[in-house]
């Protein structure tokens, strides 16, 4: 492989876990269409594969591309995000407690407390942001406090470098879902962090056609583990789709820069517009983490939330107002996207516990794409405007 951890992030996106092919020369990575492996000899097989289920050389490459990218040594990856977070969360035991964010993704918040919890596993949800109120969290018999900065759909930014010393100090490892920021912007594992999660069905592949999860680690014992559910439970990542995965790392540094810089211009306005009550960005100065997210992020991320002063009827007249800021769950694709979180990505949590968290019914999410800028304004102004006329007739 040509490529070495001292190269810069760009290079590594590119090249780590790859190399041409050594029959022919080919440069993209082979797809390995194969469930099964020929073996020299009773348990003997070349070059360490025996079944796809355990092992593909597609999928390799991308799991040495993702650890690359993490900073980290070992990658594995899942046929979703949220087959990575069971991964995660089946090697607890009953007894075990988990500290988790109150604001995260809704269908975190639905495997934990819908899947985990009638198997005897106790979950505490607190605000990330509030580093005494983890640490008031904490018991004995807590073992993973997993975090998400930027989190969805808030954009709350938890430092890391400090909530990662109080599960240390406590036992427990840290796990910080890393979808939002992407390892171009946020490496946890350089924060202090055991384990970094990704849905790679949003930046990590950027182009809205596949769906798959991915864990990273430095912690031998860690990985091995995960594999062990990987291969047990089977809910590893097919050739097919790994290989859309590495299409997708190539060009994430570009795409991201791009995403940014979108953001960044769309959430000034948004905070200008008299029709906005609040904007939730954390590239804004108003933003509570902005100092914390300038320390530990190279950028700010893609993603924005706000909430206009005419609520959730406001809210959906915005969503169904929309040309080139498509209605569609889902984020992190190069196609902008607009979607209310209470009624789509977030309704598996119930809404007193939403509101709890600061996640209010009339909340706008947008993925910001990387189209013309000007055409993204003039789309989401518009729309904006609707949206307030309708409040006010």
């Amino acid at each position: 492989m040509k490529h070495d951890p001292k190269h810069q992030f760009e290079t590594r996106a590119i090249h780590a876990g790859q190399s041409p092919a050594p029959e022919n020369g080919a440069v993209m990575t082979p797809v390995f269409f194969t469930s099964t492996y020929a073996q020299d000899a009773p348990a003997k097989p070349r070059g360490g594969y025996e079944y796809s289920r355990t092992s593909n050389p597609t999928r390799t490459a991308l799991e040495t591309n993702i650890a690359s990218l993490e900073g980290g040594r070992f990658g594995l990856c899942f046929a979703s995000g949220l087959a990575a977070v069971n991964a995660v969360t089946q090697r607890l035991s009953p007894g075990d407690h988990v500290v988790a964010a109150n604001d995260l993704y809704g269908g975190t918040f639905r495997i934990f407390t819908k899947v985990f919890e009638r198997f005897g596993i106790d979950f505490a949800f607190v605000n990330a942001t509030d580093l005494d109120a983890i640490r008031s969290a904490m018991r004995p018999e807590t073992k993973v406090v997993y975090l998400e900065t930027p989190s969805n759909p808030l954009l709350s930014i938890c430092d890391l470098a400090a909530a990662t010393e109080i599960a240390h100090a406590g036992g427990a490892i840290a796990v910080v879902d890393n979808t939002f920021a992407t390892p171009y912007l946020q490496r946890p594992l350089e924060l202090g962090a055991d384990l970094v999660l990704h849905s790679m069905t949003k930046y990590i592949g950027g182009h809205s056609d596949a769906v798959g999860g991915a864990l990273v680690t430095n912690d031998e014992a860690l990985r091995e583990s995960l594999a062990f559910y990987q291969n047990s439970v089977g809910g590893q990542l097919g050739p097919m789709d790994s290989f859309l995965f590495l299409r997708g790392t190539k060009t994430l540094a570009v795409r991201m820069d791009r995403h940014c810089e979108n953001a960044r211009a769309l959430a000034a306005d948004l905070e200008a517009h008299p029709a906005v009550e609040r904007v939730f960005y954390p590239g804004l100065a108003s933003h509570p983490g902005h100092e914390i997210a300038k320390r530990q992020m190279k950028d700010f991320g893609g993603m924005i939330s706000f909430e206009l002063s005419g609520g959730l009827p406001a809210a959906n007249t915005l969503a169904t107002s929309t040309n080139l800021f498509t209605l569609a769950e889902s984020l992190g694709g190069v196609e902008s996207l607009i979607e209310v979180p209470c009624s789509m990505t977030h309704a598996s949590i119930p809404r007193e516990e939403r509101e709890k968290a600061g996640l209010r019914d009339g909340l706008v999410r947008l993925s910001v794409g990387i189209e013309h800028l000007a055409d993204l304004r003039a789309d989401l102004l518009t729309a904006i405007e609707k949206a307030a006329a309708k409040a006010n007739a």
